[in-house]
């Protein structure tokens, strides 16, 4: 969240941010309650210091006809501190309904058609024969089966089979191995349900809650992203300077109910209510956050070299951003076969909008104030649209895939899919 000094200050800024995001944030009466909230404080604080200025004058006069007032003054500054208590709580929750501001670098705009994209690699595969999409293929070599999965689990869910599991697996390793042993990242194996601070520490709450599976009678959400319990990994901590930067980097599976995607790629291995994520998290010193955000959007597009596939980078504008993000790129895969780019990852910086929530913070030097972080994170990769870009680029007219050159390690002896265990 925004710190309610920046908002005081920069409310115009706040408003602007907002309306650019496509937010309905209640910054005016944010802004009321917060007065009223400073005035009950103000007025609490002068009574009790009448009523303490009182109690000295009794404590050396012994003066009886003092205690009424005393007496009318402390119910006062009861009464006060009780209603000022209030406002602070509905501040809070205002608070949190309070989009981030954005970086002068972000393009203003109000849909994906404003994104702007600031690079490309490689080129468009061609081929000589009629291209299949990744379902047809992973369907026609018996390595994805979405018919059985509706039967187990409902829609948006997808069963991968011999070649088609080993495959994914393999990306996860090749990714976790490029990170950890060239990045420099360190691995974390996070828990897979986390607790309602968690959520709210990394903004998944209140505003996304629909879009996340919470456990009936229990305080715990299946994980829309590793992002979450990494960048809680030291909530309420106080770390020093000469910690930082910590990069992590964990696998996970995801959960999401795509409650605000409702008709959008209904087919395929695209957007399921469960999927798999190589995700990479940064916490950062202020001053250090967009450089970091520029190195860990080029280690995500590493993996996409690596593997081969064509692919573009988009600096996102502020009404396709995100509600805590402060600048965000995604990269886009090409998948040939159904004719279009897929999001395989964002990466962004949130300054320290999710420091704030989650109480992360650092000691810059012995003796001085502490500081909030900021944080980052980025997909490095979603596995599911990369592994539909593969299947895609790398199909054959026989109809078998050739594995990347940069996954046989993790596939010994098998360079073409061709179906089967």
């Amino acid at each position: 969240m925004l710190a309610m000094e920046f908002i005081r200050a920069h409310p115009d800024q706040v408003r602007r941010a907002a309306a650019l995001k496509g937010e309905e944030a209640p910054v005016d009466q944010l802004l009321e309650v917060d007065r009223r909230w400073r005035e009950m404080t103000a007025a609490a604080e002068t009574s009790r210091a009448e009523q303490n200025a009182l109690s000295k004058q009794f404590g050396s006069s012994r003066e009886q006809t003092l205690l009424p007032r005393m007496r009318e003054l402390s119910a006062q500054a009861k009464a006060l501190i009780a209603q000022a208590d209030a406002l602070s709580r509905e501040r809070d929750e205002l608070l949190l309904q309070i989009p981030n501001v954005f970086h002068e670098t972000v393009p203003i705009g109000a849909t994906a058609d404003d994104n702007v994209v600031v690079r490309e690699w490689g080129t468009q595969p061609s081929f000589g024969f009629t291209v299949r999409t990744h379902y047809d293929i992973g369907e026609a070599l018996g390595i994805m089966d979405f018919e059985r999965a509706a039967r187990v689990a409902g829609s948006r869910f997808a069963f991968l089979k011999g070649e088609g599991a080993r495959l994914e697996r393999a990306m996860v390793q090749f990714m976790l191995d490029l990170h950890t042993r060239e990045h420099g990242y360190t691995e974390v194996l996070a828990p897979f349900l986390v607790n309602t601070a968690a959520m709210f520490g990394t903004g998944q709450l209140p505003k996304f809650g629909d879009d996340a599976f919470r456990v009936q009678g229990r305080d715990l959400w299946l994980i829309p992203t590793a992002e979450v319990p990494v960048t809680n990994l030291h909530r309420e901590e106080m770390l020093d300077a000469a910690q930082l930067p910590l990069n992590y980097v964990a696998y996970s599976p995801c959960f999401r109910s795509e409650a605000g995607s409702a008709g959008k790629d209904t087919r395929g291995y695209i957007r399921l209510h469960q999927f798999s994520k190589v995700e990479l998290v940064k916490l950062v010193e202020p001053d250090a956050s967009l450089g970091a955000l520029e190195e860990l959007t080029g280690q995500a597009e590493e993996v996409l070299r690596r593997l081969g596939l064509h692919y573009r980078v988009l600096s996102m504008c502020t009404g396709d951003m995100g509600f805590g993000q402060y600048k965000k790129y995604d990269l886009e895969a090409w998948a040939p076969g159904l004719g279009r780019y897929l999001e395989v990852s964002s990466c962004s910086v949130f300054s320290d909008f999710q420091a704030r929530r989650a109480n992360l913070r650092y000691r810059p030097g012995p003796g001085e104030s502490p500081r909030y972080l900021h944080t980052l994170n980025g997909s490095a990769l979603a596995l599911t649209r990369t592994l539909d870009c593969v299947l895609e680029t790398y199909q054959q007219p026989d109809g078998s895939v050739t594995v990347p050159d940069a996954l046989r390690s993790y596939l010994p002896g098998v360079d073409y899919l061709r179906g089967g265990v």
